[in-house]
């Protein structure tokens, strides 16, 4: 278990210095069994130490002291309606969240599995770390390995963490593609 929450922590290091989380924001967490390891609340992605990951049951019974990331109950819904899952990241990055705050969609792009949508799926705005998020973010992402979250980020899913972080960085570079090639073909030619 040591081991799983090492990773964990390095992925949380690795998200914040590549700016896909900032300040206090985001979570991680990776299925050890009949438990959970995760980030806990407000506490930078940046700044772990071992003692801060906080170890959970699956019906979301606290193991170990610390409070674990108000969105656990996303987290563990997930868990259960995906048995494929032992990795979920959920970031605010910022060229994902400059979507979810537009109207635009972001394409599936090539590189990252099968495309099996042109665009990436989404669900409408709920409460951070309310039961309807949990619920709804559960449902949306049962068939998907990424799902945005309207007015919030994006969570992605995968059998391990880095599989999944790998997966959120794609995402994030690919709005980023997207966006850049939205801003030069919105601009006219100077003459």
């Amino acid at each position: 278990m040591q081991d799983n929450v090492k990773k964990l922590i390095e992925i949380s290091n690795n998200l914040y210095n590549k700016k896909l989380v900032s300040g206090k924001s985001g979570n991680i967490s990776i299925r050890l069994g009949k438990y959970i390891a995760i980030t806990p609340t407000l506490t930078s992605l940046g700044h772990l130490n071992e003692e801060d990951i906080v170890l959970v049951d699956m019906d979301g019974n606290c193991l170990t002291k610390g409070n674990p990331s108000s969105e656990v109950g996303m987290h563990l819904a997930i868990y259960e309606k995906r048995n494929d899952v032992n990795a979920i990241i959920h970031v605010h990055s910022p060229y994902v969240t400059g979507f979810a705050f537009s109207d635009k969609k972001i394409k599936r792009l090539e590189g990252f599995g099968q495309i099996n949508q042109e665009y990436l799926s989404s669900i409408e705005y709920e409460k951070p770390g309310s039961k309807e998020l949990a619920l709804n973010a559960s449902e949306g992402i049962k068939d998907e390995d990424v799902l945005i979250l309207k007015n919030h980020g994006m969570i992605c899913v995968g059998k391990n963490l880095k599989e999944t972080e790998a997966l959120a960085m794609f995402i994030e570079e690919s709005a980023k593609t997207q966006f850049i090639s939205i801003m030069l073909n919105s601009v006219k030619d100077i003459e």
